[in-house]
């Protein structure tokens, strides 16, 4: 019997509807059979990996870090009080000197002639009043005698009253002379570094000279000039009736450094910056500070003891710094109030009492009541 085409065509759609519904219902199935079975299954809570440390509680030093300058305690520029010549010059450029060393000598030849001539005019002068003292005790003696008059003998007096003035400015001319001889040997009046010498033997110099022959600053000891905030002026002036203030001057790029207290507190705050010239003493015994060195000061102005953690750990948000706590293996949000940062670490004035473990790394994973659990710190400079 001969089948109609069509009639076998329905047969394989009906047959695949089938087979399509089959599968569906078998799938239909196993979806609701996974979906029921995870209802009745319990979520797994999350657990973030952190690292944690201790929050401290120790004697934190309370420093101001500034740019300071080198400058001398005394410097003192060399100049030529008379008119003449370099006779010779007695130290080596750039040395160090001490009080008294001899430093220049100058031309005194026509000085010495001088003070020749006003000790000459001197003795002549002496001279002079001894002749009218004897005239005055003759004349003196003969007007008991009725031998003389008065005023022979007053003119006597005035003459020996006007040999002594005379004598006296001789005497002055002569010490002033003397005094000008002295400036021709010039001496170190402090004990320094002198610079290089402007003059060698045989230029001419004179007080009107502008440049000086030489420069000595002294370098034992220093100072070292820098500006901290006003606002921490009273803490430092507290400081320093106690005694406690101290300034670290290191030359930047070198670990040598060196150590003093605070000098003098400038009586004027800028009002441009808000800013108070503070000047330190350093004793410089071993001269690695220079004047004119730009150098980093570090002013510790008091050691208080102060809650302390490292600066990684706190995270700020708009309500404020935070930490993030760990209790019973959960992490928690305190928030703190920093005072100040200290070395890489922050000093805690509110909201930890030291004994707290807070998180250092792996805070972007966590909020309130995450569960956490300790990884290892990271090696330094990993």
């Amino acid at each position: 019997m001969t089948q109609n085409p069509g009639y076998k065509r329905k047969l394989l759609i009906a047959a695949a509807v089938l087979a399509i519904g089959g599968v569906a219902a078998v799938v239909t199935q196993q979806s609701w059979t996974k979906s029921e079975s995870a209802v009745h299954k319990p979520a797994r809570a999350r657990t973030v990996a952190v690292e944690i440390t201790k929050a401290e509680k120790k004697p934190v030093p309370f420093d101001i870090d500034a740019i300071g300058k080198v400058t001398p305690v005394a410097s003192v520029a060399l100049k030529s009080r008379v008119e003449t010549t370099i006779v010779s010059v007695h130290f080596e450029d750039g040395a160090r000197v001490n009080k008294g060393d001899l430093l220049f000598t100058l031309d005194a030849r026509q000085i010495d002639a001088q003070i020749a001539q006003a000790e000459g005019t001197l003795a002549k002068d002496r001279s002079q009043l001894v002749a009218a003292q004897r005239d005055l005790t003759r004349y003196s003696e003969l007007i008991g005698k009725g031998a003389t008059t008065q005023v022979n003998v007053d003119n006597a007096k005035t003459q020996t009253d006007a040999m002594i003035a005379t004598i006296q400015t001789d005497q002055s001319a002569l010490d002033n002379l003397k005094v000008q001889k002295s400036f021709t040997v010039i001496t170190a009046p402090i004990s320094g570094r002198i610079s290089a010498a402007s003059v060698k033997a045989g230029n001419f110099v004179r007080p009107a000279d502008t440049s000086p022959l030489a420069t000595i600053n002294q370098m034992v000891p220093v100072y070292v000039a820098f500006a901290i905030p006003q606002r921490v002026l009273s803490d430092l002036r507290e400081a320093m009736k106690t005694g406690q203030t101290k300034v670290v001057a290191t030359i930047p790029g070198n670990k040598a450094s060196e150590r003093g207290t605070v000098a003098m507190v400038d009586n004027t705050v800028d009002a441009t910056t808000g800013m108070v010239t503070i000047r330190g003493i350093m004793d410089n015994t071993s001269e690695v500070l220079w004047p004119g060195t730009l150098v980093n000061v570090k002013l510790t102005i008091r050691t208080e003891e102060a809650v302390i953690v490292p600066s990684v750990a706190v995270q700020r948000s708009q309500d404020g710094d935070f930490v993030f706590v760990v209790k019973d293996g959960k992490a928690h949000v305190q928030p703190v109030k920093v005072s100040r940062t200290f070395e890489g670490t922050s000093v805690i004035e509110a909201g930890l009492s030291g004994t707290e473990s807070v998180v250092v790394d792996g805070q972007l994973l966590l909020s309130e009541g995450t569960q956490v659990e300790q990884r290892p710190r990271k090696a330094a400079g990993a």
